[in-house]
């Protein structure tokens, strides 16, 4: 019996140390397979693909409305009654053309009472003129007599030089006793009558020139009382032209071609000049063929837009139209932003020849603030973005490289290169955020994805 557990016990150990052996050799198969496995381990993969240049445009499309190029309220200047209305709302009419007329038969009346003053002064004039000429006469022939006084003095200064001559002749033979004195008294009457004349003959031109003087002052009344007559006469011209045109103002006309949008008056209506903001007027007219659309562009935006001559191109779009499409530009803005949504009003004219667009419709603005036409565009999960940096990811010789980058325009998800980067390298275009730099990678390509 001692044999027999001997026996057993032997071979008890015998089959652990077998089987201890055989779970060390299964051990070992396991480790050596596991790290060949981690030696051929495959590369991360990455979506990459070369840079290439493309075109880019930058666009706003903002909701507008269009409304008339213009639009005039026609108001009456005059009171009267509404004579007659010749248009109603949705009438085409041309510059000029008479819309309403109003009946002011007091006006008519003054309006000839005007033109009977003009007449009047007319009048006045010829009668000033007429009266010029009168004295012009009159001084011509005082003049005349002036000249005659003036011939007189010289007759009688030649007259009284003869007689003093006489008397002095007679006076030396009265010495010598060859004469009486009697005949010396004579020629000193001859004399002393010679000096009156002459005396009598400068009155006369005294006389005359004053006469003169009286005539040249009318002339000069006359020439006032025809300049008070003429002025007279534009008093009377500018008050009836005054009067013309407050009675035109009776005729009310259109200012430009158009249409008429709206009517506020009936015949025998009484009206009169608006004095405050919430008079009516008889009616609107709003020029059609050339319409305004109006856009407010964001203030990001806003200095991007520009007008004039030159202004960015746009495509406007008419929902009420079934979508339908106008290409135009930007013809103005207003420069500054608007203080309650900070946006920037931009205006798009557009020729409306067909009048198919409306005042009051809204559209939607479509325009082109800049172009790129070989930018290197990138997608924004290309970009990585460290602080103030940017860096896109290039596989270079089954590596990464990171490569620091300037932006440019931003066009949905795409954004442009302006440098760092040249058209054909290979740029991994997603999950680049993840990348390290000198990371092995296995490129795919873009499709893919």
């Amino acid at each position: 019996m001692t044999r027999c557990f001997t026996f057993f016990g032997l071979a008890a150990t015998l089959g652990l140390l077998l089987f201890a052996g055989g779970c060390g050799s299964r051990s070992t198969a396991q480790v050596e397979p596991r790290e060949a496995e981690s030696a051929a381990a495959p590369r991360d993969r990455v979506t990459a693909g070369p840079a290439v240049r493309k075109a880019l445009t930058l666009t706003t499309s903002q909701p507008g409305w269009i409304d008339a190029f213009e639009e005039t309220p026609l108001f009456p200047k005059v009171t009267g009654f509404v004579a007659e209305v010749l248009v109603d709302i949705g009438d085409a009419v041309s510059k000029d053309q008479t819309l309403v007329k109003l009946a002011i038969p007091e006006m008519h009346d003054e309006l000839e009472q005007k033109e009977a003053m003009v007449v009047l002064a007319e009048a006045e004039i010829r009668q000033a003129e007429a009266t010029v000429q009168a004295v012009k006469a009159a001084a011509d022939t005082t003049a005349a007599k002036v000249e005659l006084a003036q011939a007189g003095i010289v007759r009688a200064q030649a007259d009284h030089a003869r007689w003093q001559s006489e008397h002095t002749r007679i006076q030396s033979l009265a010495a010598e006793r060859a004469v009486t004195e009697k005949l010396v008294d004579e020629t000193l009457s001859q004399l002393r009558a010679a000096e009156a004349g002459q005396q009598e003959a400068a009155a006369h031109v005294t006389a005359a020139k004053a006469a003169l003087a009286e005539a040249q002052a009318h002339i000069q009344k006359a020439e006032a009382d025809q300049g008070a007559a003429a002025a007279r006469l534009r008093v009377a011209q500018a008050d009836l032209a005054r009067t013309q045109t407050l009675a035109a103002y009776a005729t009310i006309k259109a200012p430009f071609d158009g249409v008429v949008t709206r009517r506020n008056v009936d015949t025998g209506h009484y009206v009169q000049p608006a004095n405050g903001g919430g008079a009516k007027p008889l009616v609107v007219v709003a020029r059609t063929d050339v319409v305004r659309v109006f856009v407010d562009v964001p203030e990001l935006e806003a200095p991007l837009v520009d007008g004039g001559d030159r202004g960015d191109t746009a495509t406007v779009s008419v929902q009420a139209l079934g979508g339908r499409e106008f290409e135009a530009r930007v013809t103005r803005t207003g420069w500054s932003l608007d203080a309650s949504n900070r946006a920037l009003r931009t205006e798009i004219d557009i020729p409306n020849t067909d009048g198919a667009l409306r005042p009051g419709m809204y559209a939607v603005a479509t325009i082109v603030l800049d172009r790129r036409s070989e930018a290197i565009a990138l997608p924004i999960a290309a970009l990585v973005r460290e602080g103030p940096n940017t860096y896109c990811c290039t596989v270079e010789s089954g590596s990464i490289a990171r490569r620091p980058i300037q932006l440019g325009l931003r066009i949905g998800e795409e954004v442009e290169v302006v440098s760092g980067l040249d058209a054909g390298q290979l740029v991994v275009l997603a999950r680049a955020e993840s990348l390290k730099q000198g990371q092995p990678v296995e490129v795919l390509p873009p499709e893919q994805k």
